[in-house]
């Protein structure tokens, strides 16, 4: 194991036993997501690892290898990079995570503290944006549009249906109209999110936003339209192709000495983002430049180092920080599984239950707490989930557009009903994980879509099979946590779709790439990023389809782990949890983040015991990133 490694290479250099021991528990920590390990206080002895005595202590201390720090500083000292360890405040650190709070809380306070005196929006244009609604239910989104000009750091947080895209896209618009007002080069702007999946869902809900402001009931006076269009120029994209990744040879092409070329840069699902990563984006953002971070602070954290979202938030509420807007109130139509979210949102496990029985046939609870319980459960939501991929015509030939290619309406009808209904799983192993899920749902819908006789001419493909991809293919334009449907076509081939925002004028190559080859599907999925900057009107959502034997990276897509659904939402979703209820996986920042993928229903497959825990117990990982983000460090 690794932390045994670390263990081995302090005792090989010369460290103490003490410190050896000490660097293997901060290796475990960093591995759970802990930035640090507390030394003192109710948090030490964190992971199990035993209390240090107080002479074991003050040997860490004085070890050469370590580097006492007792200011709290939000700098990243240079004498600190002469050890490979930090005691700083209480806390042991590896080296790389005690730079990296440093650089982040550095820059974020900086930000911070150099808000511009530009005054806010005007309510005559605020007005225009919410076509005069000045009601509580978008109080916090006004608040949002008109506090955000001249702040070089704005978050923007609160859960589903809360209004979190349509209120960037206003806010995108008062920026840019006030910027040209000003006389300034129009600006550039960047947006960006942890995965292709959600770039590209970001991409589809400005779009959407954008058709109601320019034609719907939300439609805006035709001198907006300019700055509407101008909002959704912007490219999006991962934080890795934003920063410029170097793949495996590593680092990024933007960084301090090579800012990237925006003046507002827009992050999406920043709870995803750790700690390395923000500061990189912090790190290669001009001084100027204006950094809005959007997201749900209550989901699960990113499965790297760090809770930067949550600490962000935390820190500045308790600072009634202007820079922080937190939108509550929530625009769906069905309202039945708010409570239920905000009940386990807060812990509360007596308004969970009443949530549940007032919600009724909305939320169904499943007992499952052995095998034999989850397979009869599996075997239902198979018959479900078969029954709907009919209806959406996946098991069916795909008939021909007017080009002779698989139509795109048909192809989008199957991939909407593959969203549908999403299993989602706390684990990804095991025999209560992901993996073996998908492996039952894949027997039950491949016999469906062969009308009960297995065929195994094809090996793995059948009609109707859904896949995840796992690894970002850049050439492709697929990436992790893209989600495609095995189709066949009139001629009895077989091909993977996905769904992509294009240009229209790469719409035509998408839809004659669509029955070709993979490589002229992928030159038509790379127009998300390339073809960007076509004007609002003229983009689409397009299907794409690729050989089953070019994709990259992929795994089976009818069960997945709930980390892998953040950036999602579907009709209704099952949320599986283990049946232990010691698992320390359990957290209501885990079963938060499953049920609020939903829209209109939830299952829950648990017993009583393990809903109690995962209710009950926060997730929180170790830092003192909080603390150099306290008011005090920059007031």
């Amino acid at each position: 194991m690794l932390d045994h490694t670390v263990a081995r290479w302090v005792r090989a250099h010369g460290g103490s036993a003490a410190l050896a021991e000490l660097a293997g528990w901060a290796s475990l920590a960093d591995g759970h997501g802990d930035s640090a390990l507390p030394l003192r206080g109710e948090a030490a002895g964190r992971h199990g690892m035993p209390p240090l005595e107080d002479d074991a202590m003050e040997q860490v201390m004085a070890d050469p290898m370590v580097t006492v720090v007792t200011t709290g500083s939000t700098q990243a000292a240079p004498a600190v990079a002469a050890t490979p360890f930090v005691v700083d405040s209480g806390y042991f650190y590896l080296l790389r995570n005690h730079l990296h709070e440093g650089v982040v809380a550095r820059h974020a306070n900086t930000r911070r503290a150099g808000a511009g005196t530009e005054p806010e929006g005007s309510s005559a244009d605020i007005d225009v944006l919410f076509h005069g609604d000045g009601s509580g239910r978008v109080a916090a989104q006004r608040a949002a549009v008109a506090q955000v000009p001249g702040k070089r750091l704005f978050v923007l947080t609160g859960g589903p249906g809360t209004g979190k895209t349509t209120t960037v896209l206003r806010m995108l618009m008062l920026l840019l109209k006030r910027r040209a007002g000003s006389g300034a080069a129009p600006a550039v702007v960047r947006i960006g999110a942890p995965t292709g999946k959600a770039a590209q869902r970001l991409s589809e809900s400005l779009r959407d936003g954008a058709r109601l402001m320019r034609d719907g009931q939300t439609r805006l006076p035709e001198d907006w339209h300019p700055w509407l269009d101008a909002s959704l120029n912007a490219p999006a994209s991962t934080l890795h192709r934003l920063l410029g990744s170097r793949g495996h040879g590593g680092g990024f092409v933007h960084h301090a000495g090579n800012p990237v070329p925006a003046d507002i840069v827009i992050v999406d699902e920043a709870s995803m983002v750790d700690l390395a990563m923000l500061r990189h984006l912090l790190e290669a953002l001009r001084e100027d430049a204006a950094l809005i971070l959007v997201g749900d602070a209550d989901q699960l954290t990113s499965v790297g180092t760090g809770s930067v979202l949550l600490d962000l938030v935390g820190a500045m509420e308790a600072a009634a920080d202007p820079g922080l807007v937190r939108l509550s109130h929530s625009f769906r139509a069905d309202q039945s599984l708010l409570p239920l979210n905000e009940a386990v949102r807060l812990g509360d496990i007596d308004a969970f239950e009443r949530a549940v029985i007032d919600a009724g046939d909305q939320v169904r609870r499943v007992q499952i707490g052995a095998p034999h319980e989850l397979d009869a459960a599996l075997a239902t939501w198979a018959r479900s989930l078969a029954d709907g991929l009919r209806a959406a015509g996946a098991f069916s030939p795909l008939p021909r557009g007017a080009d002779g290619a698989p139509d795109q309406v048909a192809v989008l009808g199957a991939l909407d009903g593959l969203r549908e209904r999403q299993l989602l799983c706390a684990l990804r192993e095991g025999e209560f994980g992901a993996e073996a899920a998908n492996r039952h749902l894949e027997s039950s819908v491949r016999a469906a879509s062969s009308g009960g006789a297995l065929s195994l001419t094809r090996g793995e493909w059948y009609a109707g099979r859904a896949v995840m991809i796992t690894r970002n293919d850049y050439t492709a334009g697929l990436f992790n946590g893209d989600v495609g449907i095995c189709l066949e076509d009139a001629d009895g081939a077989l091909g993977v779709w996905f769904a992509v925002t294009v240009a229209a004028s790469a719409a035509s190559a998408a839809s004659a790439g669509s029955a070709a080859s993979a490589g002229s599907a992928a030159s038509a999925g790379s127009a998300i990023d390339d073809d960007a900057a076509a004007p609002a009107t003229e983009r689409s959502r397009r299907a794409v389809c690729f050989v089953p034997g070019s994709l990259p990276d992929h795994q089976g897509g009818f069960a997945i782990t709930i980390h892998k659904s953040q950036g999602s939402e579907y009709r209704e979703v099952a949320v599986l949890l283990p049946p232990d209820p010691d698992n320390r996986i359990l957290s209501r920042q885990l079963l938060y983040t499953g049920i609020s993928r939903a829209r209109q229903k939830v299952q829950l497959w648990a017993s009583d015991a393990v809903l109690r825990r995962a209710i009950s117990t926060p997730a929180r990982r170790s830092s003192g990133l909080r603390a150099r983000l306290d008011a005090s460090q920059w007031s």
